[in-house]
C-alpha cells in the first residue's frame, strides 16, 4: 500500500518515541484505518480497586504491608480497550481513594481529545493531576496499551527495541527475621539476582543468613533508612566485602550533598530511587549518584520513563527499572521498556499471590514477552 505524500506528514509527526515509518505503515494496513480516519466513539474509563495479597509480609525500612490495594483503569473507544494500574505509595501521600478520585477528574481529557495526540493528553494529565502521580500512571499504561492495539504491536516494537537487550530481574527479599530470610531466599533458588532491604537495626542479621544459604549476586536496598553519611559509609564499606554490587538510596532523598560526600568514599555505585520522580529531578542528582531508579508509579507513566531513560542516558548515569507492589500489567509495562536500561527489579507481581492479570513472564531471571498488541497482557478487569 503506498502511502500519500499527505498521509506520509501526518504518520512522520506521529513517529516520535520510537515508532518507525514500517510500523506507521502497519498501522495504515492493521490499526487506525479499519475504524476510519478520526476517532468516532467517546472514550469509556472504567476504575476498579483490587486488592494484592503477598505471599510473604512485606517489610522495607519505613513500613511493613500483608497487602496492597491497587487501583486499575479500563480506556475504551472504537472498540479498542487499555488496561492501567496505579499502585499508591504512602511515601508520596497517595491512597487509592485520592488516587481514583484524581483518575475520575481527568476523564473530560481522555473524552475530548484524540487518543493518538497521546503527547498532548500527557501534558494535560501533567497539568491536571499533581499529587498523585501513580494516577497518572494508570492513565498512561492504559493510553499506550490503547495505542499499541490500534497499531496491532506490542509496545516494545513500537518503540523499535530488540527484547533480547533486556537485562535479568533481581527478585526481592524483604526485611525479616534471619530464619524467614533464609526461607525466603531458598524460596527464590531460580532467580539468578536477588535484592535485599535493609535499613534499620538488623542489617547485618539480614546479609549474614542471607550468605549463609546462598553466593549469588545481590544487591541492596537501604529505602533512606540510614540517617548520616558516617553511618552510611561504614555499612557500605562492609557490605562490599559481601559481595554487593550496588547499593540504592542510603541516605534521606534531600541529602544530596551528604550522598555526594558518600560517592567520593565508597567504592560501590549509589542509586537514586526516592530522590527521582521524574526527568527535572535528574540533573541536581548526575554529581551525587551513579544511577537512577524508574518507577512508573513515581515518574507518572511510560511516557516520562522515556524522557527520564533519554535524560540520564545524556548524564551519563546508570538506569534501572524498578516497581512498587503491582500486578502483571504495571510490570508488563515496565518490561517494554526493559532494552534500555541497565538493570532490572521488575518482580512486583512475584511478590503476590493472586495476581489477577499475566502478561510478561520471567523465566531464569530473564523476561519472556509475548508478541500480542499494546502491553500484551490477559485478565478479567
Amino acid at each position: 500500500m503506498r502511502l500519500s505524500r499527505k498521509e506520509f506528514l501526518s504518520f512522520s509527526g506521529r513517529s516520535i518515541l520510537g515508532l518507525s515509518l514500517l510500523n506507521l505503515f502497519n498501522w495504515k494496513v492493521f490499526g487506525r484505518e479499519k475504524f476510519g480516519k478520526k476517532l468516532l466513539g467517546e472514550a469509556m474509563i472504567e476504575v476498579k480497586t483490587k486488592r494484592l495479597e503477598l505471599t510473604h509480609t512485606w517489610t522495607i525500612s519505613r513500613n511493613s504491608s500483608d497487602f496492597k490495594e491497587n487501583v486499575f483503569v479500563k480506556i475504551e473507544r472504537d472498540g479498542i480497550t487499555g488496561i492501567g494500574e496505579a499502585a499508591p505509595n504512602v511515601r508520596y501521600g497517595e491512597n487509592p481513594q485520592i488516587t481514583t478520585r484524581r483518575i475520575h477528574e481527568a476523564e473530560t481529557i481522555f473524552k475530548n481529545m484524540d487518543l493518538f495526540h497521546y503527547v498532548d493528553i500527557k501534558n494535560a494529565l501533567d497539568k491536571a493531576i499533581l499529587d498523585q502521580s501513580c494516577a497518572k500512571a494508570a492513565l498512561d499504561i492504559a493510553l499506550m496499551d490503547w495505542i499499541g492495539k490500534a497499531f496491532n504491536m506490542p509496545l516494545y516494537k513500537l518503540w523499535g527495541l530488540n527484547i533480547g537487550h533486556s537485562p535479568k530481574t533481581s527478585f526481592s527479599i524483604g526485611i525479616d527475621t534471619p530464619e524467614v530470610i533464609k526461607q525466603k531466599v531458598l524460596e527464590a533458588e531460580q532467580y539468578p539476582l536477588l535484592k535485599i532491604k535493609v535499613g534499620r537495626e538488623n542489617d547485618e542479621e539480614i546479609i549474614a543468613a542471607v550468605r549463609s544459604v546462598t553466593n549469588k549476586p545481590i544487591r541492596v536496598d537501604a529505602n533512606e533508612g540510614w540517617k548520616t553519611k558516617e553511618e552510611a559509609l561504614e555499612k557500605i564499606t562492609w557490605l562490599k566485602t559481601e559481595g554487593v554490587e550496588f547499593i540504592e538510596q542510603p541516605l534521606p532523598s534531600d541529602m544530596i550533598e551528604e550522598t555526594a560526600w558518600l560517592r567520593e568514599h565508597v567504592d560501590m555505585p549509589i542509586v537514586a530511587d526516592e530522590a527521582v520522580k521524574s526527568a527535572s529531578d535528574i540533573p541536581k542528582l548526575a554529581t551525587a549518584y551513579d544511577g537512577i531508579n524508574i518507577k512508573l508509579m513515581k515518574s507518572g507513566g511510560l511516557l516520562e520513563a522515556l524522557r527520564m531513560i533519554q535524560m540520564a542516558k545524556a548524564l551519563n548515569l546508570k538506569i534501572m527499572m524498578g516497581c512498587m507492589i503491582e500486578s502483571s500489567v504495571a510490570i508488563t509495562a515496565a518490561a517494554h521498556l526493559a532494552p534500555y536500561i541497565d538493570w532490572a527489579d521488575l518482580d512486583g507481581n512475584l511478590l503476590i499471590n493472586n495476581d489477577p492479570f499475566s502478561g510478561v513472564k520471567v523465566k531464569g531471571g530473564s523476561f519472556v514477552y509475548n508478541d500480542k498488541p499494546g502491553l500484551g497482557i490477559e485478565g478479567e478487569f
